[in-house]
């Protein structure tokens, strides 16, 4: 199977994770090419994770056939600016860039050129993650199973729409908020019950870890296992009830909503000036 080489534009944390992913996959560091500004984060990458580095993103994708865009949304229009007359004929573009559409980048890049969009959450970064992939109007079975190649090591990588991006950022793009949000008040609880907070916060991560682990492992429907938890008349049931009272899952519900319909306005073009 070939290795093309890679092009990641963006040396902060998500573009380390998909560079750290490629060499996972098999790719050689002289292969894998870094475009960050700052000499001493470039100095950083080559000695942490052996990737050869450029200073610009233009140098950076010189004979790449993959290249992975990792940089803030409001940076992607000046980048892709940049490297559009620079990219190799038959490259694919992969962004990790979260709101703007394929589209976007397609009309800002040579003819028929392949892009790919991917959502992920930051537990990539230790390899737990959840990564959505979505391919665009030119892009082909293979170039979607590029990246998933390339995208392996980070964790679970799943074949979406691109319309349903958005849905996938409200659950788990910006589910691990959510979830730390959960563990945070856990922990809050132990302490308002006389434990430590150092053990409060164990326990609680622990337990999170632990009923993750066992819905991924039985395949069993969350509430399924939730009854198993809960004896008639018990404190689980007692406890469940509160959470009822107070809304929990219906706030769950509209905050999944209320990301879906940020995750859209943040994608959708900008008005332009008015006519004089």
């Amino acid at each position: 199977m070939s290795t093309p080489k890679v092009a990641v534009l963006g040396g902060g944390v998500m573009g380390t994770t998909v560079a750290s992913a490629v060499l996972a996959a098999g790719w050689d560091g002289a292969d894998v090419t870094v475009a960050e500004p700052r000499a001493e984060r470039r100095a950083e990458l080559t000695a942490e994770h052996g990737l050869a580095t450029a200073e610009t993103a233009a140098e950076a994708v010189a004979g790449a056939g993959v290249v992975v865009v990792a940089v803030k949304p409001n940076q992607v229009g000046a980048v892709l600016e940049e490297v559009a007359p620079a990219l190799e004929a038959d490259v694919v573009v992969v962004t990790v860039a979260a709101g703007l559409a394929a589209a976007f980048y397609e009309e800002r890049l040579p003819a028929g050129t392949p892009v790919v969009r991917v959502m992920p959450n930051t537990p990539a970064v230790i390899g737990k993650g959840a990564s959505a992939v979505a391919p665009g109007a030119h892009a082909s079975e293979e170039h979607v199973a590029l990246t998933e190649r390339l995208l392996a090591s980070t964790g679970l990588v799943v074949r979406v729409a691109e319309k349903d991006l958005d849905a996938v950022t409200a659950v788990s793009g910006s589910g691990p908020a959510y979830v730390f949000y959960v563990i945070d008040a856990m922990a809050e609880a132990g302490v308002l019950l006389g434990l430590t907070r150092e053990l409060a916060t164990q326990l609680a991560v622990a337990t999170v870890e632990g009923a993750g682990a066992m819905v991924s492992q039985t395949g069993e429907h969350p509430a399924v296992l939730r009854e198993r938890v809960s004896s008639p008349g018990g404190t689980t049931v007692a406890a469940l009830q509160v959470l009822d009272e107070h809304g929990v899952r219906a706030g769950i519900l509209a905050a999944a909503e209320r990301c879906r319909d940020r995750s859209l306005e943040l994608g959708a073009p900008a008005p332009g000036p008015s006519a004089s």
